[in-house]
């Protein structure tokens, strides 16, 4: 080929088709290239359930788990917060023309060995078996401190610094217990660790509101899922790359990224050199130019019941803050059925995961999974974690990081934004995104 591509993108996993999908709208000349011949790569959905078996080393399962193509079993398992950064992604672009979605049923905490619904309002507060009866009053108080705060007006903020006054001295002045504290950072700010602690308070201020914005949206969680699986919504941004223009070839061996100097121009795929400007790709495709930063496990759960302790919903997650089983990160788990045709009737996928800390992985997700029992089968799967060892503004390689242990897409996001920067040299903006999409689409 003789032409040159402002950006080749390797592998069709959510983060590289989204980035794909914006870079076409932005007015970029894309090709994007997967050795596997699906989409989703490593977050891609596996259907029929012969075929996630497979994947195992089981060649059938048994009769009782029913056709296996009503089986949609996500490799990465996470949900959409119904006012986050993905969703707006989806809206701004009309992707969401492309799939469905069903508001996921509940949401829930771990705490000393029982599950409890998030309170996330100052009603729900007043109600829950979560918390004590003084301390009740003290988070409706704190709640309401931080649906009113506003960075752009001092008297929201009742002498607080957001960009200088850590989040422990905000708990501190609100007088929570460690408890309480636990169910505000992990589950309704959504942090993995407890390093958020002692960083400005405005982001996780921010985390809290976006949480109740989005659980206020449809009233069972603040949490979305598309059905037939996460798989969808590779797909969706694929077709939104190539309404602009986008070019894609699955099924085809890359086997060199062509340098000139240290800076890349091109990809060898079939003994033909394909010229670019930049490549976008994920970790697989340059191990030579990322770092393993840890490891995920992740136990993929057929059930044939819905999880003991959540009224019986068809689909939830479930947090299990770190201090509370004596661990540095949190334990995830999500549920999803038959209601978002992802399993055969009456059967339920709950997937487990964490941060692997110790020698003894699946040892360490034993509190997740005593929650699930009984359990028709169990997978267990060990990933690595992947970043890139530079920014890539040298080479113009610019490489995604490995899906992390959470079951929320809040983090990819952000990882998708920061790439976009380092690309293009501008901050994603996604007002930007919607004008150009509807200046060449229109109003339809």
């Amino acid at each position: 080929m003789d032409e040159t591509y402002d950006v080749i993108v390797l592998g069709t996993g959510l983060t590289e088709c989204i980035l794909s999908g914006i870079m076409s709208v932005g007015g970029k000349k894309v090709l994007h290239m997967d050795r596997n011949s699906y989409y989703g790569g490593e977050s891609a959905s596996i259907t029929p359930l012969e075929e996630f078996f497979k994947r195992f080393g089981i060649q059938q399962p048994p009769a009782s788990m029913g056709r296996g193509r009503d089986w949609n079993v996500d490799l990465i398992p996470k949900f959409l917060m119904a006012n986050g950064q993905l969703v707006t992604m989806l809206v701004h672009t009309e992707v969401t023309r492309y799939m469905e979605f069903k508001v996921v049923d509940g949401s829930f905490v771990y705490k000393g060995g029982k599950i409890y619904k998030v309170p996330v309002t100052a009603t729900e507060a007043l109600a829950s078996d979560l918390l004590g009866f003084l301390e009740k009053r003290r988070f409706k108080k704190f709640l309401e401190y931080v649906m009113q705060f506003d960075e752009n007006n001092p008297k929201t903020l009742a002498n607080v610094d957001p960009h200088k006054t850590t989040m422990s001295e905000v708990y501190k002045a609100s007088d929570l217990c460690t408890n309480t504290i636990d169910v505000t950072g992990h589950a309704l700010a959504l942090h993995c660790t407890d390093d958020y602690l002692q960083q400005p308070c405005l982001d996780t201020i921010n985390r809290i509101k976006l949480y109740s914005d989005s659980l206020s949206r449809f009233g069972k969680s603040p949490y979305l899922y598309p059905l037939y699986g996460l798989g969808e919504l590779p797909q969706g941004f694929a077709r939104l790359s190539a309404i602009y223009g986008g070019t894609y070839m699955l099924n085809k061996p890359i086997e060199e990224i062509v340098m000139e100097g240290n800076t890349v121009v091109g990809v060898k795929s079939e003994g033909e050199i394909v010229r670019c400007k930049q490549l976008i790709c994920d970790p697989s495709y340059v191990p030579d130019r990322v770092k393993k930063v840890g490891q995920v496990i992740r136990a993929y759960c057929i059930l044939s019941h819905p999880i003991n302790n959540t009224d019986n919903v068809s689909s939830c997650q479930i947090i299990i803050p770190q201090k509370q089983v004596s661990r540095k990160s949190d334990i995830y788990v999500c549920m999803i059925s038959s209601t978002h045709n992802v399993a055969a009737d009456g059967k339920y996928i709950a997937i487990a995961s964490t941060t692997v800390e110790t020698n003894k992985p699946e040892e360490e997700l034993q509190p997740a999974l005593h929650l699930l029992e009984p359990i028709d089968q169990k997978f267990i799967f060990l990933s690595d974690l992947y970043e890139p060892i530079d920014l890539g503004k040298e080479s113009q390689i610019f490489v995604s990081k490995s899906y992390d242990a959470t079951t929320h897409f809040e983090s990819t996001c952000q990882d998708i934004k920061d790439i976009y920067k380092r690309v293009t040299g501008m901050d994603f903006d996604f007002d930007e995104m919607k004008r150009k999409h509807k200046d060449i689409c229109g109003d339809e």
